[in-house]
């Protein structure tokens, strides 16, 4: 929209680079370009503003396919004015000398003009072609046919507008169509999620019976290594014992050999100790022999001497064996700590004692 300023019954227009202003003045070109800034009077101009720049028209129409299953189509076009005064002659696009907005709806009629061709030329592509085909490549053939159709019609050229591009975002056939179309593809991306689960679940089994197998191996590798260190020890250990009892038998050897030679050696000291022993009790039996020898003999001579004195004293040969036989009796009697004389024996002494001297007198 221009820019109009109001200065005293003039008014002064300023316009974008983008837009093509064209001036008539009593019927006369005073003004034609975009971009353009003046001065002018409201009661006798005639102001056109005609868009120089490109321009997005959005659009979605109904289409039927050719098995009569509705589809909505959503198509953009870009489009520019490529001839402002034949589109100026074309259509309004008059402006208010006071406002500068415009007084009609041009872009509105230049909308609905290329909507209606890209529509008459997307239905005559779709008519003809069934849904499950217009679904996959619809987009490509529809947009062809608008792009050549536009491109070919004769009212676009004469009405001044030039079509830049020509898109088709989506063709899309009604929600229970739709849904009803979606269902086998979900049922295959789900058998599709099925099968990948049980693939994966059979290679998490195989990984698991793999690490199952890998344990199993390993454990019986342990049991085996453990089998041979128990060998391995049984056979130390044999070793250790027959080891030990060859030096027990070593050491019983030599305390064998060193009980030898302490047994010999105690015996040779036992029997020098036994010969001493006899040699001193020989020696003790000759001196004893010999003491008693001559303690007989001394004895002998003794009593040799005592019968010769009393031989000598005149006492016969009776009294003197009453005589010694009453000293022996005495050196043999038993040692008598107290005698009891009773009264009977103590009378007969006495009574032989008084008659012994009158007797003994013969």
């Amino acid at each position: 929209m221009a820019d109009i300023t109001r200065r005293l019954g003039w008014r002064h227009l300023r316009g974008a680079p983008t837009a093509h202003i064209r001036h008539h003045r009593s019927g006369t070109l005073v003004h034609d370009g975009p971009g353009l800034s003046f001065w002018f009077r409201p009661l006798t101009a005639a102001l056109s503003e005609v868009p120089a720049d490109d321009r997005e028209l959005a659009m979605t129409f109904h289409a039927r396919t050719s098995d009569f299953q509705d589809v909505a189509v959503q198509a953009t076009v870009t489009y520019r004015i490529a001839d402002p005064a034949v589109a100026a002659a074309r259509l309004d696009f008059s402006i208010d000398p006071d406002t500068g907005a415009w007084r009609g709806t041009p872009l509105e009629q230049l909308g609905t003009l290329l909507t209606e061709t890209a529509q008459q030329h997307a239905l005559d592509v779709l008519a003809r072609t069934p849904l499950s085909s217009a679904l996959v490549d619809g987009v490509t053939a529809v947009r062809e046919r608008v792009a050549a159709g536009l491109g070919t019609e004769p009212r676009l050229p004469a009405t001044g507008i030039e079509v830049v591009a020509v898109r088709v975002m989506a063709l899309r056939p009604e929600p229970e169509v739709e849904r009803a179309l979606r269902t086998p593809a979900r049922e295959q991306i789900q058998q599709e999620a099925d099968r990948a689960t049980y693939e994966r679940r059979a290679v998490a089994v195989e990984r698991e019976r793999t690490i199952a197998e890998n344990e199993l191996a390993s454990r019986i590798e342990l049991a085996r290594r453990e089998e041979q260190l128990v060998e391995q020890r049984g056979t130390n250990a044999r070793r250790e014992a027959e080891e030990q009892a060859a030096a027990d038998a070593v050491r019983a050897q030599a305390e064998a050999a060193r009980s030898v030679k302490l047994t010999e050696a105690e015996a040779a000291r036992i029997l020098r100790l036994a010969e001493a022993e006899a040699t001193r009790a020989e020696r003790a039996a000759r001196a004893e022999a010999e003491g008693a020898r001559e303690v007989g003999e001394a004895r002998a001579q003794a009593q040799a001497a005592w019968l010769r004195v009393h031989a000598e004293a005149g006492v016969d040969g009776t009294t003197t064996l009453q005589a010694l036989t009453a000293t022996r009796l005495a050196e043999n009697l038993p040692r008598i700590d107290s005698v009891t004389v009773s009264p009977d024996v103590l009378t007969g002494l006495l009574a032989k004692l008084g008659g012994g001297p009158g007797e003994a007198a013969p």
